[in-house]
């Protein structure tokens, strides 16, 4: 079995409401350092290995779990902990 974590980004230019609203709260709240905040998703897979998991995962990524018109992805592929 695998861990796949997947981060999803905006992409540069696109405007991230969200992220402006946590740039003014954390500044009103006396954290004038922070400039700018960017919020992106983590995903995190359990699947089963296999000799194109890297372009599967990839597939699902641009089908499902990232829009690539407004966000960029990259994932990181590492033996799942059992318990």
């Amino acid at each position: 079995m695998k861990k796949v974590t997947v981060y999803v980004t905006l992409k540069a230019g696109v405007l991230d409401p969200q992220g402006k609203a946590i740039q003014e709260s954390l500044n009103s709240l006396g954290y004038q350092e922070v400039k700018e905040a960017r919020v992106g998703k983590v995903i995190e897979l359990t699947v089963d290995d296999g000799p194109d998991l890297e372009a599967r995962v990839k597939d699902m990524c641009d089908k499902l779990l990232a829009n690539p018109v407004m966000e960029d992805y990259r994932f990181r592929v590492e033996e799942a902990v059992q318990a």
